[in-house]
């Protein structure tokens, strides 16, 4: 029998046809003849120990059957494009083929022999990785090792771009994004941007154990970030993380970060970048490269691979991308606020000092509680000095306050007289608002409940006798004293009507107020 095995390791080697031939006492024919008919089947060489001559004869020339009746020839090709198809199975492929070779007059394999000589077939054209992913069925994400430094046009300072790397088992196609950081904000997006470049989406998302994306991840137990898992939900796709040290779940990807590193990082290693947009634009045409890149082994690239393999298969984009959000929790303070780390904004006050969730997108603050949604605001693009408040979500007294107007402070101090009017009018001019004068003007309004609105336009008038600038607590002092005065009066009058009073008879005789 020929020597397949060594005739397909000395042409790896490089060796011409005519000196494999010599070295395998053979004919120069029956080494084209072999090289040509292994290039037919794609069996390149290395090959596993396990695949012998025989196989080899077999899978080349169809030989070795124990019956002498021709045997409808098996389409490897075919039958291996086909599986890859959601829904086909080894089995239906059979049945198609028994009634193709019927319907030629010629005699089909049985099903056992139909699948042993495709898994040999597989196994020696080294065809089984694509088969172990149906077209649409998962994108494998991860951050690349390497990353891209850019500087600063004017100081010089060194940054670093990061490389988000999802790839496509199945055709191999890859999709690649530069991020100023590796944050959550960021991964999100890179997994918006994929879904958009790839044109769909697949029906699993295998990413990495990061924190990021997985909070825990044991053998009994996945929590996913609670950002991933909105986002998942909202693409219609689950999400499935790598097992721990187990890198073979990821296989493709992290060929294709590797691949990456290579093809674009140290293709990129010369050029030295002075803004982050030049490094995002290098990034995106050797991206191009990549996918456009011939396959060695076999006709067509990725991109090519992808529109017809696996386009058809991938589930549909929403109408809209998906806008990121961010959860945390916080706990509310006596001031019934959160923040987004920027501006703060109200929740009802009856939740102060409870812990809730707070979902921020680039637009919207959305606050839960218990998972309940309590309220939501327009998020400011800027900072902001004065918190977003709602008026529901204040106290009684809160929302009084907010209520409070000039023209009703002034309407209020023409009833009780000319001088409070004078002064209520002091305190709304005083400042640069007259916010500012607010709080004066309600304090008198509390004074003249406790006082009466005689006697405080009665202080009115008297501090305006010597001060032009009159305050809130020289016209409290000038009631308090006001009325211990008056308090001090009355108990003069009373001791004199009421009190115990001596006569001329209890000085007579000794004073003992006998006769």
């Amino acid at each position: 029998m020929k020597n397949y095995r060594e005739i397909l390791r000395l042409k790896s080697l490089g060796y011409s046809n005519r000196s494999i031939a010599s070295s395998l006492n053979t004919s120069r024919n029956t080494v084209s003849d072999v090289l040509e008919k292994a290039e037919k089947s794609r069996v390149t060489w290395p090959l596993d120990e396990d695949v012998t001559n025989e196989a080899l004869d077999e899978l080349l020339y169809g030989r070795h059957d124990s019956s002498p009746t021709p045997y409808a020839v098996i389409n490897y090709e075919y039958i291996h494009r086909e599986l890859s198809k959601k829904g086909v199975t080894l089995t239906l492929l059979w049945q198609e083929y028994c009634e193709k070779a019927y319907a030629n007059g010629e005699t089909p394999y049985m099903s056992t022999q139909f699948g042993d000589k495709y898994r040999r077939w597989a196994m020696v054209t080294k065809a089984t990785m694509r088969v172990t992913h149906k077209p649409g069925e998962v994108m494998q994400v991860d951050w690349a090792g390497g990353t891209i430094p850019y500087y600063d046009s004017v100081t010089g300072e060194e940054y670093k771009a990061y490389l988000f790397v999802a790839a496509l088992p199945c055709s191999g196609y890859i999709y690649v994004e530069a991020c100023t950081d590796m944050k959550q904000e960021n991964w999100l997006l890179c997994h918006v941007h994929a879904y958009e470049y790839f044109g769909g989406v697949t029906r699993i998302l295998v990413p990495d154990n990061l924190k990021t994306g997985v909070v825990a991840n044991t053998r009994y137990e996945t929590q996913l970030n609670e950002s991933y898992r909105e986002l998942a939900e909202y693409y219609g796709t689950a999400i499935v993380p790598a097992r721990v040290r187990k890198p073979q779940d990821k296989g493709l990807v992290e060929k294709s970060v590797g691949f990456t590193t290579t093809w674009i990082s140290a293709a990129l290693r010369e050029q030295k970048f002075f803004s982050f947009a030049e490094v995002r634009n290098a990034v995106e045409e050797r991206l191009e490269v990549i996918n456009t890149k011939p396959f060695q082994k076999r006709p067509g690239n990725r991109r090519e691979a992808y529109l017809s393999e696996e386009k058809e298969f991938m589930l549909p984009l929403p109408k809209r991308p998906y806008e990121p959000a961010i959860w945390h929790q916080q706990t509310v303070g006596r001031d019934y606020l959160i923040s987004d780390g920027l501006n703060k904004y109200s929740v009802p006050f009856d939740l102060i000092g409870e812990k809730v969730q707070v979902r921020l997108t680039k637009n919207i603050v959305e606050v839960f509680f218990k998972g309940s949604r309590v309220t939501s605001h327009k998020r400011l693009e800027s900072y902001c000095s004065q918190p977003v408040v709602k008026p529901e979500h204040m106290p009684d007294n809160h929302r009084r306050y907010l209520e409070y107007n000039a023209d009703e402070f002034m309407d209020w101090a023409r009833g009780v007289g000319e001088s409070t009017e004078v002064v209520v009018k002091h305190f709304l001019t005083s400042g640069d608002a007259p916010e500012q004068g607010y709080k004066d003007c309600v304090s008198l309004k509390k004074l003249g409940e406790r006082y009466g609105k005689a006697k405080l336009e009665a202080a009115c008038k008297r501090i305006l006798a010597f001060s032009s600038s009159p305050s809130i607590r020289t016209i409290a002092t000038i009631l308090k004293n006001a009325k211990d005065s008056d308090n001090s009066a009355e108990t003069t009058d009373n001791s004199s009507k009421y009190g115990i009073t001596r006569g001329a008879a209890y000085w007579k005789k000794g004073g003992d107020g006998n006769a």
